[in-house]
């Protein structure tokens, strides 16, 4: 097994296991992303649990460890269409309290951008 340093992440079963990590909230996402739009619904278990993967994600790969996988732009910008379109499908009938759909649009939108730029950025 390689070391490059003492850090937490800093050889190659700490890479493999961030791998590991990043795989599962991928497929999660990946997963409910291709299913039915009413599971990604913002009431919905993974309305909320897809989001919170994305950010997580973020976090994870801003550090530049190794191992940290992320999807291409591309996928998760159509994540975003997907995802944005069942939530603003949905959203008005749960009767959010006022400012809350456009604030809350807006933190999902950032979650999904940031991403993007991340793996556009990794990829180059």
């Amino acid at each position: 097994m390689g070391t490059w340093g003492s850090g937490n992440f800093d050889d190659d079963t700490a890479a493999d296991h961030l791998s590991m990590l990043t795989d599962r909230l991928i497929s999660e996402v990946t997963e409910a992303m291709s299913g039915d739009p009413v599971e990604i619904e913002p009431d919905e278990y993974w309305g909320v649990a897809v989001p919170c993967n994305l950010e997580l994600l973020h976090l994870i790969a801003q550090q530049g460890w190794v191992g940290a996988g992320l999807p291409e732009p591309e996928v998760i910008d159509g994540w975003k269409t997907r995802f944005l379109a069942a939530w603003d499908g949905a959203i008005g009938g749960l009767e959010p309290a006022p400012g809350f759909k456009e604030q809350r649009r807006a933190v999902l939108e950032r979650t999904f951008d940031q991403l993007s730029e991340l793996a556009a950025d990794k990829r180059d």
